[in-house]
């Protein structure tokens, strides 16, 4: 591929700036455009890249600066408007998660993307994440079935609450960060989701009535494991066992180790760990435990730049190389789909059969 690839970085916040630091780093993208609704954002991320075009209007940046690559990094209500124009235009797709806010629309996605020959690819970040990849591996040496225990709860107050707050005008937090975790799931048991449940309350009277900023959601595989995910966010949420990774099955255990945070709003706590503690569970003739607990180091992981950094590179693979992303797209949509489920559980009040 001897020409750059341009590439139309759409939202500056924290998710699209990590992504463009990437691009610029990467010589064999070129950025050609930042979009952002409000100037502040853009105009600072150009800054620090050495001056770019900037744009308030998706079309209008879309039309001027033909891409190859489109990076939709952007609020959840945009990203399959964003996607399906790009498509038509003729270029590759990064786009954050979830890929669509419902499971038809991301399947269409997916489907014009295969039609098209482009490369779709969702910000999966835990999928290019050593530490994580090396936790999914020694959770699938651990037998059947598994039980999976996992959260992310984010205290937050100021600009955070404020986001949280704008993202909670059309998905809950266990829809929003729980594609994450489900996807990690399925990864761990390579089983097939057969039902779903959820518990949730609202614990702020600044959001919508309908909806609510702490949720869990049970998932209930066919090989018979079983996960749970929490999620919640707000001034209010506790900063107590706020991160929770911890697989158990019949031979032993596995569990991320938490890195040490000040606070669970800071965005490289979301990813980072500080070892891995595997356990087994073989004993001898005494009943006592064979082996000691051992410490998987993991304290030379990148940081949230460095996985976004990750997350293009593969980006820029698939395209060089033609990979097939068909099994991404549908693991993108199978995630979708599970969260999807856990929030009408939610609001239902009925376990959701998923098959």
């Amino acid at each position: 591929m001897d020409k750059k690839l341009r590439v139309l970085v759409v939202g500056c916040g924290n998710m699209g700036s990590s992504h463009a630091r990437a691009y610029h780093q990467l010589p064999e993208f070129e950025i050609v455009g930042l979009v952002s609704r409000g100037p502040e954002s853009r105009e600072a991320l150009s800054k620090e890249l050495g001056g770019l075009p900037g744009y308030s209007s998706f079309d209008e940046a879309l039309a001027a600066t033909k891409p190859d690559v489109v990076s939709i990094n952007t609020y959840p209500e945009t990203h399959a408007e964003y996607a399906k124009k790009s498509l038509a235009a003729g270029a590759h797709i990064f786009v954050e998660k979830p890929l669509a806010n419902t499971v038809e629309e991301s399947q269409e996605i997916v489907d014009m993307a295969l039609a098209a020959g482009k490369k779709l690819v969702v910000g999966y970040i835990l999928r290019v994440h050593p530490a994580w990849s090396k936790f999914i591996e020694i959770a699938q040496t651990l037998g059947k079935p598994l039980v999976m225990r996992m959260n992310l709860n984010q205290q937050s107050c100021g600009t955070e609450w404020k986001t949280h707050k704008a993202l909670m005008q059309t998905m809950s937090p266990i829809v929003d960060c729980g594609v994450h975790y489900v996807d990690v799931m399925c990864l761990m048991t390579g089983a097939t989701p057969v039902r779903v449940s959820a518990i949730g309350a609202r614990l702020s009277d600044e959001i919508a009535p309908d909806m609510y900023n702490y949720g869990q959601l049970q998932v209930t595989f066919d090989d018979g494991s079983v996960g749970w995910y929490e999620a919640g966010w707000g001034p209010m949420m506790s900063e107590t066992a706020y991160f929770v990774k911890d697989v158990i099955g019949p031979k032993g255990c596995v569990s991320i180790v938490d890195k040490v945070a000040e606070e669970s709003s800071d965005i490289d706590s979301h990813t980072q760990t500080g070892c891995l503690k595997v356990h087994h569970a073989t004993r001898d003739e005494h009943g006592q435990f064979l082996k000691k607990d051992v410490l998987v180091d993991t304290s030379d992981e990148p940081d949230h730049d460095g996985l976004c950094f990750l997350e293009q590179q593969y980006l820029l693979k698939a395209i060089k190389e033609d990979i097939d992303l068909s099994a991404h797209g549908r693991d993108a949509v199978n995630s979708l789909r599970i969260v999807l489920a856990a929030d009408e559980s939610f609001k239902t009040g009925q376990t959701v059969n998923l098959v």
